[in-house]
């Protein structure tokens, strides 16, 4: 789930659109068939294209930029990462109509891990722990620490605050406004990181893992890429574990107090943004959303 706003105004995507732009820009793959991955997710309309290879389409201005930033950091990262990431094949360009870069990668086999099937596995909880370890010891350049460049900085939690108490008093009828009030406040207040800055995913929930035969395979969606505070990416803690399995991950990550508590407030921020999105007209991602924020809230 993007934790952007999205655009009033979306380009019309469908098949046509996209046989047209893989069949004038990249013909070695015209004889492909497309087959549209449904659902998608909200930030990308996604087709397999043949067996090997997907093409993914930004639905919104928000989702720019991904194809370019998976293309230029993914063949870098991967090599030192546990599990598989999307191999970018190629980049395509605005045509027909459609206004942004778009993508092309390998085919990644698997199925959206669920809680149902990984809530309660502690190996689970503990590998996922180890993928973001190994991302985090990959040091950034320096020139990409003191710079804004390539959209890799993070923003802090703060920038969050107005949407996020806003988002507070709409749900009062369904979130405990105290509670989640308390919670945003002690997130916000909680000492910064004050280490160097490390590589994180940015948004590392439940839907952006594949399983094969139940085990982890493969992360993906690196839209959110960046530089920065680590604690964004304890959102899995709070979107995937159980509280045995939390604890698991915790100890095996070793974060510390404060991390864990703007982790919480980072799993707290997205899940609020995406029930007040998208709850209403999606049963699904109300309920996982609410499971995100409940468990936030438990710690």
């Amino acid at each position: 789930m993007a934790t952007e706003e999205i655009a009033d105004t979306l380009p019309a995507i469908n098949a046509a659109l996209v046989r047209d732009l893989v069949d004038t820009q990249f013909p070695q793959w015209a004889a492909l068939p497309l087959e549209l991955l449904d659902p998608a997710g909200s930030d990308h309309v996604i087709h397999r294209l043949g067996e090997e290879l997907s093409v993914r389409l930004p639905r919104h201005a928000g989702a720019i930029g991904q194809a370019r930033k998976e293309s230029e950091w993914l063949p870098r990262l991967a090599p030192r990462l546990p599990l598989a990431v999307p191999v970018p094949v190629a980049v395509g360009q605005p045509g027909f109509g459609y206004p942004w870069p778009w993508a092309v990668s390998r085919w990644l086999d698997g199925e959206v891990a669920t809680v149902g099937a990984l809530a309660d596995s502690s190996a689970a909880a503990v590998e996922l722990a180890g993928f973001l370890t190994a991302l985090q010891q990959f040091a950034p350049r320096p020139d990409l620490v003191e710079g804004s460049r390539d959209g890799l900085t993070g923003r802090p939690l703060a920038d969050r605050d107005r949407a996020t108490r806003t988002a507070i008093a709409r749900v009062g009828d369904t979130f405990d406004t105290t509670a989640t009030t308390a919670l945003w406040d002690a997130a916000l207040n909680a000492p910064a990181w004050d280490r160097p800055p490390v590589w994180f995913h940015g948004d590392f929930h439940t839907g952006n893992l594949l399983t094969v035969g139940g085990r982890l395979s493969a992360v993906i969606d690196f839209g959110e890429l960046g530089i920065g505070d680590p604690a964004r990416d304890l959102t899995i803690a709070f979107t995937l574990m159980s509280a045995d399995s939390r604890a698991a991950f915790r100890a095996a990550l070793d974060v510390d107090d404060a991390t864990w508590t703007r982790g919480r407030g980072w799993a707290l921020a997205t899940g609020l943004n995406a029930y007040t999105s998208y709850a209403a007209t999606h049963p699904r991602i109300a309920a996982q959303t609410t499971r995100q924020i409940t468990a936030a809230l438990i710690g």
